[in-house]
């Protein structure tokens, strides 16, 4: 194989109707466009959001073999890089997500933050990191210390 993509599925676990109502989400909040949606009943089974400047989201509902997230969420955490990363948390809280970190100027280099969407999702907000590897761990290192604010 001489490529591969990753492409995140997301498990929505908020009843029948669910991932039409994440699908509506990551459109209005994020600029997702809604490319694919297939269903099976009332419950769809696989649907796909292009994202702006590229990738790819996928979204289904819940069902007895994929569960949805606990509540609080957990196991994973999806990352955004873009320029204007207090402009997205903004647009998705006022579409119901909720901050989990505000977005501020970090150490190592970058403006980030962190927001749970209504379906129990984490994502990390934020803008490229503008550092070397080598003066992010020192970043890092001296964050642990205590020894920066």
């Amino acid at each position: 194989m001489d490529q591969m993509r990753l492409s995140p599925k997301l498990v929505i676990g908020d009843g029948p109707g669910g991932a039409d109502r994440a699908i509506d989400f990551y459109r209005d909040a994020l600029g997702a466009e809604l490319d694919v949606r297939h269903s099976m009943g009332d419950a769809v089974v696989f649907a796909r959001l292009l994202l702006p400047g590229g990738g790819e989201l996928h979204v289904k509902d819940a069902d007895d073999v994929d569960p949805g997230p606990p509540a609080g969420g957990g196991g994973h955490i999806l990352d955004i890089v873009c320029d204007d990363p207090d402009a997205v948390v903004a647009r998705v809280v006022d579409h119901g997500a909720e901050v989990v970190f505000a977005v501020d100027d970090q150490p190592y280099g970058s403006r980030q933050g962190r927001f749970r969407d209504p379906f129990g999702h984490q994502w990390i907000i934020g803008t490229p990191i503008a550092m070397s590897e080598d003066a992010v761990q020192g970043a890092l290192d001296a964050w642990a210390d205590g020894s920066t604010g």
